[in-house]
């Protein structure tokens, strides 16, 4: 009895937060988390430009798919439940530290992932993390009565799917892609499930910034990851003039995305229930293939450099496919909704144009400079005719 008292206090002080408060903004615990966080995004890239570079598309495009939804979910549901519960006490914080403890083991298991095909270490760390948060719901139902069913369920689902992911790995099943693509599917319907009864209540702003912040740190992982294999490059006395071109190319191309995220504000996408989780969900996709173009622009220097075993066509396309992937992301997910006229049309023409540089730039280095001109004119088109339509109106009225 004299311990159930003690707790109580730590139970009931996870309230819920004010999804109106004013200058709302990432705490030092969560950019703690993101950076700690985004080494796992690291090695899994590294492992990537590796696959590239040896010829090992198949697995290693399959590889990096799994891991990198298990690092995209488990920091997708400690966002969401830190923006509407987050309250900063003594057993949130070691929760948290738990599930970044977690993060760290699934980084130490992603090289063994690529190169055995073994997931082990990294479900045992996904399973730190999403234990520790089935905690957190936990600590919320019982302290937040009007939205107890859905914590409930929140913490019933995660459980679940987590012993589903330990059984299927560890058990005589064969632990196939087609299993893999179930769990991801259960796993995407637990929220859907549990916030039926009554949603969080999450942050609008908060949860765009958190977003927009990750964002940046995937941008900044892919640049680093490239500038390494430029300067191991440099340092092997490797400098060439196409070399030249896909640096600079390659810095180009990462401003431009920079640019065409944070061109149009989304807050208002997440005051709806249906919205917020296409928006949710669809940044998966745009984490993703940041984080790709990154590992094949550092493929694309072992490429210029002769030290990769890919020709520069399929070198090009490597960077072509996740950069379409990013950019159809944004246009319906940001774009669409603010272009008018033949702006809603530069997107697809600008991805008719860019599939075909690399069969007409023979160099990788060139290639990738021309697709970052493309996609650079693009933009400012885009920005161009959106200022246009801005005056236009303003004229009217």
């Amino acid at each position: 009895m004299s311990i159930h008292i003690k707790l109580a206090p730590c139970l009931q002080a996870l309230k819920p937060r004010d999804p109106q408060q004013n200058h709302r903004v990432a705490t030092p615990l969560e950019l703690l988390f993101d950076l700690i966080f985004v080494v796992a995004i690291a090695t899994a890239g590294q492992q990537l430009h590796h696959a590239f570079v040896e010829n090992h598309l198949g697995s290693g495009l399959l590889n990096y798919l799994m891991v990198f939804f298990a690092l995209w979910w488990a920091w997708m549901n400690f966002t969401w439940f830190s923006s509407a519960y987050d309250n900063d006490d003594a057993v949130y914080r070691i929760l948290t530290f738990v599930q970044i403890i977690g993060s760290m083991v699934i980084a130490a298991g992603i090289p063994s992932a690529f190169q055995h095909h073994d997931f082990d270490v990294i479900i045992i760390g996904y399973a730190i993390m999403r234990l520790s948060l089935v905690v957190q719901w936990l600590r919320a139902a019982y302290s937040d009565v009007p939205r107890r069913k859905t914590a409930l369920r929140y913490a019933l689902g995660i459980f679940l799917v987590q012993i589903a992911w330990v059984l299927f790995h560890f058990s005589p099943i064969n632990f196939t892609v087609t299993l893999f693509f179930i769990l991801v599917v259960a796993e995407l319907a637990v929220p859907v499930w549990a916030e039926a009864p009554a949603m969080t209540p999450w942050h609008p702003h908060h949860i765009t910034e958190r977003y927009a912040l990750l964002t940046i740190i995937v941008l900044g992982e892919s640049i680093v990851g490239s500038f390494i294999a430029i300067s191991d490059a440099l340092n092997n006395q490797l400098f060439s003039i196409e070399l030249l071109f896909l640096m600079v190319g390659g810095l180009l191309l990462m401003f431009t995305m920079w640019w065409a995220y944070f061109d149009h504000s989304a807050v208002e996408k997440l005051h709806n229930r249906k919205r917020a989780f296409v928006w949710g969900y669809g940044h998966f996709f745009i984490f993703f293939s940041i984080a790709m173009i990154g590992a094949s622009l550092a493929a694309a220097v072992d490429v210029a450099t002769h030290q990769a075993h890919i020709s520069d066509v399929l070198a090009a396309y490597l960077v072509i496919i996740p950069l379409l992937i990013y950019s159809a992301s944004l246009w319906v997910l940001h774009e669409v909704q603010h272009l008018h006229g033949l702006g809603k049309w530069l997107y697809p023409l600008s991805a008719a144009a860019v599939l075909t540089v690399p069969l007409f730039a023979s160099d990788i280095g060139y290639s990738v400079f021309a697709i970052a001109l493309i996609y650079a004119l693009r933009l400012i088109l885009s920005k161009s005719l959106v200022n246009d339509t801005s005056v236009a109106h303003s004229a009217e009225h």
